[in-house]
């Protein structure tokens, strides 16, 4: 397991390489001149030129990737150029902000998805499977932007049973963190159940056709134990995978959402980060969104070892 482990994180290493390769030419293509918004409105000369050679912005685009690369290796993200802030410090604070966001929202994802993948395959062809289908079509067709703001004028206006926007660590008030976290949560869960949901029911139609299903239930094996002992275990290796690359495009950050309950998180820093033309910033934030796609892949890697007694027996 170790030496998968390892050979793995050998694979991601020239795909991080790449990436920060991308992102470091694909920023310098954003509009605009961040040291003539730093300089202020008299931009003076002696100013701009002064922090074009701090930055090194005088120097070849290949040795100021040189050099940030060469810094972020040494846990150094540069500085903000607005704030004047470590853009190590400001992902420090953004970050719990957006996991706590994508773990609670994969929670509401779960929790309606699969069982209605489950449901709707066993029921298949029925009234539950028809509308089954008929909610993960109107998760999938339901702006979240839209459902947000209904949710708001509902939940928080009219029944004022939470809080409309705002955000409370978890770490100072958990309970009023988790009040503000719900909605948003929903928002974004409501969306991913009805993918989870979807894939769930292929998952499990595919694995109900096997033949040692078909077996289990010849020996007299209860319906109950059949679907969620043999079925949904076997069904559970798309899932997994499906689940890590939804959590990993959560961790990107869920701009309109963030931006509709007023949530600190990564993606509404990095907007701000490239309408300010924070370079440093917008390579930090897209950088660990990265490594965070990676890690989930690898996670998904593993589970799928754990899963499949097959894929052990090969290593």
């Amino acid at each position: 397991m170790h030496l998968y482990i390892g050979k793995r994180l050998l694979v991601a290493i020239p795909t991080l390489l790449i990436v920060s390769i991308f992102v470091f030419s694909l920023q310098k293509l954003l509009p605009g001149d961040p040291v003539l918004a730093m300089a202020g409105e008299e931009r003076d000369p002696q100013v701009i030129e002064f922090l074009r050679e701090k930055y090194r912005l005088n120097d070849p685009v290949v040795y100021q990737y040189g050099y940030w690369i060469a810094n972020v290796l040494q846990g150094d993200f540069g500085m903000s150029l607005r704030t004047n802030q470590p853009v190590l410090e400001l992902i420090g604070e953004k970050l719990p902000v957006t996991i706590q966001l994508a773990v609670m929202s994969m929670i509401f994802a779960f929790v309606i998805g699969v069982p209605m993948g489950i449901l709707a395959a066993v029921k298949k062809n029925t009234v539950t499977d028809y509308i089954a289908n008929i909610v993960a079509l109107s998760g999938l067709s339901i702006p979240n932007f839209w459902l947000g703001i209904m949710l708001i004028l509902l939940v928080s206006v009219r029944l004022g049973w939470l809080p409309a926007s705002g955000y409370e660590s978890i770490f100072v008030d958990p309970v009023r963190s988790i009040e503000t976290m719900i909605m948003p949560s929903f928002v974004l869960g409501n969306a991913l159940a009805a993918t989870l949901m979807r894939h769930t029911r292929s998952a499990m139609l595919g694995v109900m056709r096997a033949d040692y299903i078909r077996t289990a239930r010849a020996k007299g094996l209860s319906e109950r134990v059949v679907i969620l002992s043999h079925t949904f275990r076997n069904a559970l290796l798309p899932i997994v995978t499906l689940s890590a690359l939804l959590f990993g495009e959560l961790l990107a950050g869920a701009v309109l959402t963030e931006q509709i309950f007023t949530i600190p998180g990564f993606g509404k820093l990095i907007v701000d980060a490239v309408f300010n033309r924070d370079y440093a910033v917008v390579q930090g934030v897209v950088l660990c969104t990265a490594v965070g796609f990676i890690l989930m892949n690898l996670v998904a890697d593993v589970l799928y070892v754990l899963l499949n007694p097959r894929m052990r027996a090969n290593l």
